[in-house]
Protein backbone atom coordinates (compact mmCIF):
# COMPACT_ATOMS: atom_id res chain seq x y z
CA UNK A 1 0.00 0.00 0.00
CA UNK A 2 0.81 3.11 -0.71
CA UNK A 3 1.15 6.43 1.81
CA UNK A 4 2.59 4.38 2.09
CA UNK A 5 20.14 -15.64 -1.12
CA UNK A 6 17.48 -16.85 -3.10
CA UNK A 7 18.46 -14.11 -0.54
CA UNK A 8 16.22 -13.95 2.03
CA UNK A 9 15.55 -10.29 1.72
CA UNK A 10 14.38 -10.71 -1.92
CA UNK A 11 12.02 -13.14 -0.82
CA UNK A 12 10.22 -11.84 1.88
CA UNK A 13 9.03 -8.83 0.12
CA UNK A 14 7.79 -10.83 -2.42
CA UNK A 15 5.88 -13.04 -0.04
CA UNK A 16 4.61 -10.30 1.16
CA UNK A 17 3.46 -8.77 -2.53
CA UNK A 18 1.48 -11.43 -3.79
CA UNK A 19 -0.22 -12.59 -0.51
CA UNK A 20 -0.84 -8.28 0.33
CA UNK A 21 0.14 -8.64 3.91
CA UNK A 22 0.01 -5.40 5.24
CA UNK A 23 0.42 -3.66 8.97
CA UNK A 24 -1.35 -1.38 10.46
CA UNK A 25 -0.68 1.98 9.10
CA UNK A 26 -0.42 5.47 11.22
CA UNK A 27 -1.79 8.46 9.87
CA UNK A 28 -1.67 11.78 10.67
CA UNK A 29 -4.76 14.01 9.01
CA UNK A 30 -4.04 17.68 8.96
CA UNK A 31 -6.92 19.70 10.57
CA UNK A 32 -8.05 21.42 7.57
CA UNK A 33 -7.26 18.61 5.12
CA UNK A 34 -7.57 14.98 3.77
CA UNK A 35 -5.27 11.92 4.15
CA UNK A 36 -5.96 9.31 1.78
CA UNK A 37 -4.20 5.92 1.40
CA UNK A 38 -4.44 3.37 -2.14
CA UNK A 39 -3.68 0.22 -3.05
CA UNK A 40 -3.33 -1.27 -6.51
CA UNK A 41 -5.92 -4.86 -6.10
CA UNK A 42 -6.65 -6.96 -8.80
CA UNK A 43 -10.22 -8.25 -9.15
CA UNK A 44 -12.46 -10.59 -6.67
CA UNK A 45 -10.01 -9.82 -4.08
CA UNK A 46 -11.11 -9.45 -0.64
CA UNK A 47 -10.23 -6.79 1.13
CA UNK A 48 -10.84 -5.64 5.48
CA UNK A 49 -9.92 -2.48 7.19
CA UNK A 50 -10.05 -1.35 10.18
CA UNK A 51 -9.22 2.22 11.87
CA UNK A 52 -9.49 3.76 15.12
CA UNK A 53 -8.97 7.85 15.89
CA UNK A 54 -6.32 8.30 18.34
CA UNK A 55 -6.24 11.13 21.26
CA UNK A 56 -4.27 12.39 23.98
CA UNK A 57 -7.28 13.34 25.34
CA UNK A 58 -9.08 10.30 26.41
CA UNK A 59 -12.23 12.28 27.44
CA UNK A 60 -12.17 14.10 23.92
CA UNK A 61 -12.11 11.90 20.55
CA UNK A 62 -11.89 13.70 17.34
CA UNK A 63 -14.33 12.28 14.39
CA UNK A 64 -13.46 11.94 11.06
CA UNK A 65 -15.22 11.11 7.50
CA UNK A 66 -14.20 7.76 6.00
CA UNK A 67 -15.00 7.92 2.22
CA UNK A 68 -13.56 4.33 0.22
CA UNK A 69 -13.84 4.38 -3.69
CA UNK A 70 -12.90 1.93 -6.39
CA UNK A 71 -10.83 2.87 -9.52
CA UNK A 72 -14.06 3.86 -11.30
CA UNK A 73 -15.29 6.14 -8.62
CA UNK A 74 -18.12 4.07 -6.82
CA UNK A 75 -18.21 4.65 -3.35
CA UNK A 76 -18.12 1.48 -1.30
CA UNK A 77 -17.96 2.84 2.39
CA UNK A 78 -19.10 6.12 3.49
CA UNK A 79 -19.70 6.94 6.97
CA UNK A 80 -19.13 10.78 8.73
CA UNK A 81 -18.92 10.81 12.36
CA UNK A 82 -16.53 8.66 13.65
CA UNK A 83 -13.75 7.86 15.89
CA UNK A 84 -13.66 4.09 14.59
CA UNK A 85 -14.86 1.51 11.98
CA UNK A 86 -14.57 -1.09 9.57
CA UNK A 87 -15.15 -1.82 5.96
CA UNK A 88 -15.03 -4.78 3.96
CA UNK A 89 -15.85 -5.53 0.25
CA UNK A 90 -14.66 -7.55 -2.54
CA UNK A 91 -13.15 -5.81 -5.54
CA UNK A 92 -15.06 -6.00 -8.86
CA UNK A 93 -12.44 -4.74 -10.92
CA UNK A 94 -8.62 -3.91 -10.96
CA UNK A 95 -7.61 -1.16 -10.10
CA UNK A 96 -6.59 1.55 -7.29
CA UNK A 97 -8.80 1.64 -4.42
CA UNK A 98 -8.76 4.71 -2.22
CA UNK A 99 -9.49 5.38 1.37
CA UNK A 100 -9.92 8.88 1.99
CA UNK A 101 -9.83 10.49 6.19
CA UNK A 102 -11.00 14.09 6.66
CA UNK A 103 -10.51 15.88 9.96
CA UNK A 104 -14.53 17.45 11.27
CA UNK A 105 -13.65 20.86 11.96
CA UNK A 106 -15.65 21.00 14.97
CA UNK A 107 -14.39 18.10 16.78
CA UNK A 108 -10.62 19.20 17.16
CA UNK A 109 -8.76 22.26 18.15
CA UNK A 110 -6.67 22.67 15.08
CA UNK A 111 -4.47 19.77 15.85
CA UNK A 112 -3.73 17.18 13.64
CA UNK A 113 -5.76 14.03 14.26
CA UNK A 114 -3.98 10.44 14.68
CA UNK A 115 -5.58 7.70 12.98
CA UNK A 116 -4.41 3.50 13.06
CA UNK A 117 -5.74 1.73 9.92
CA UNK A 118 -5.18 -2.15 9.49
CA UNK A 119 -5.55 -2.86 5.87
CA UNK A 120 -5.70 -6.34 4.85
CA UNK A 121 -6.22 -7.60 1.96
CA UNK A 122 -6.86 -11.24 -0.32
CA UNK A 123 -4.93 -13.71 2.52
CA UNK A 124 -4.38 -11.96 4.94
CA UNK A 125 -8.00 -10.80 5.16
CA UNK A 126 -9.80 -14.12 5.50
CA UNK A 127 -10.87 -15.50 9.38
CA UNK A 128 -9.22 -18.48 9.75
CA UNK A 129 -10.94 -18.72 13.35
CA UNK A 130 -14.02 -19.15 11.49
CA UNK A 131 -13.26 -21.19 8.70
CA UNK A 132 -11.70 -23.76 11.24
CA UNK A 133 -14.74 -23.96 13.20
CA UNK A 134 -17.00 -24.91 9.93
CA UNK A 135 -14.60 -26.94 8.93
CA UNK A 136 -13.86 -28.59 12.37
CA UNK A 137 -9.86 -28.40 11.46
CA UNK A 138 -7.27 -27.54 13.92
CA UNK A 139 -2.78 -27.89 14.16
CA UNK A 140 -1.24 -29.06 11.54
CA UNK A 141 -4.27 -29.29 9.23
CA UNK A 142 -5.05 -25.72 9.63
CA UNK A 143 -1.71 -24.61 8.93
CA UNK A 144 -1.72 -26.90 5.61
CA UNK A 145 -4.76 -25.41 4.73
CA UNK A 146 -3.09 -21.40 5.42
CA UNK A 147 -0.38 -22.33 3.43
CA UNK A 148 -2.70 -24.17 0.48
CA UNK A 149 -4.16 -20.27 0.47
CA UNK A 150 -1.14 -18.65 0.42
CA UNK A 151 0.36 -20.91 -2.44
CA UNK A 152 -3.22 -20.35 -4.49
CA UNK A 153 -3.32 -17.06 -3.84
CA UNK A 154 0.69 -16.76 -5.28
CA UNK A 155 -0.49 -18.53 -8.34
CA UNK A 156 -3.21 -16.07 -9.07
CA UNK A 157 -1.21 -13.22 -8.92
CA UNK A 158 1.51 -14.81 -11.15
CA UNK A 159 -1.38 -15.42 -13.83
CA UNK A 160 -2.36 -11.41 -12.76
CA UNK A 161 1.29 -10.48 -13.78
CA UNK A 162 1.75 -12.54 -17.02
CA UNK A 163 -1.67 -10.88 -17.71
CA UNK A 164 -0.42 -7.82 -17.41
CA UNK A 165 3.04 -8.10 -19.00
CA UNK A 166 1.55 -9.43 -22.04
CA UNK A 167 -1.10 -6.74 -22.93
CA UNK A 168 2.15 -4.23 -22.04
CA UNK A 169 4.08 -6.29 -24.53
CA UNK A 170 1.00 -5.71 -27.05
CA UNK A 171 0.91 -1.87 -26.25
CA UNK A 172 4.67 -1.96 -26.59
CA UNK A 173 4.31 -3.46 -30.27
CA UNK A 174 1.96 -1.33 -31.33
CA UNK A 175 3.68 1.89 -30.07
CA UNK A 176 7.15 0.75 -31.84
CA UNK A 177 4.79 0.17 -35.09
CA UNK A 178 3.43 3.82 -34.76
CA UNK A 179 6.74 5.13 -34.14
CA UNK A 180 8.12 3.57 -37.55
CA UNK A 181 5.74 4.43 -39.70
CA UNK A 182 5.80 8.08 -38.14
CA UNK A 183 9.60 7.76 -38.88
CA UNK A 184 9.37 6.65 -42.65
CA UNK A 185 6.20 9.60 -43.12
CA UNK A 186 8.76 11.95 -41.61
CA UNK A 187 11.57 11.26 -43.77
CA UNK A 188 9.00 11.04 -47.10
CA UNK A 189 7.78 14.33 -46.30
CA UNK A 190 11.61 15.66 -45.89
CA UNK A 191 12.41 14.05 -49.33
CA UNK A 192 9.52 15.62 -51.01
CA UNK A 193 9.58 19.23 -49.39
CA UNK A 194 13.81 18.95 -50.23
CA UNK A 195 12.98 17.84 -53.81
CA UNK A 196 10.06 20.94 -54.16
CA UNK A 197 12.96 23.50 -52.89
CA UNK A 198 15.54 21.91 -55.31
CA UNK A 199 12.80 22.29 -58.02
CA UNK A 200 11.87 26.69 -57.18
CA UNK A 201 16.01 27.05 -56.85
CA UNK A 202 16.07 26.02 -60.42
CA UNK A 203 13.38 27.29 -61.69
CA UNK A 204 14.64 30.76 -60.06
CA UNK A 205 17.66 30.77 -61.04
CA UNK A 206 16.84 30.30 -64.57
CA UNK A 207 13.94 32.85 -64.94
CA UNK A 208 17.66 35.14 -63.94
CA UNK A 209 19.21 33.40 -66.38
CA UNK A 210 22.04 32.86 -64.06
CA UNK A 211 21.92 29.12 -64.90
Amino acid sequence: MKHRGFPTALLLPALFFFLGVCDALWLNVPSTGTKCVSEEIQSNVVVLADYLVISDEHSVFPTVSVKVTSPYGSILHHVENATHGQFAFTTQESGTYLACFNAEGHSHSNKDISINLDWKTGIAAKDWDSIAKKEKIEGVELELKKLEGDVQAIHENLLSLRTREADMRIVNEKTNSRVAWYSIMSIGICIVVSGLQILYLKQYFERKKLI
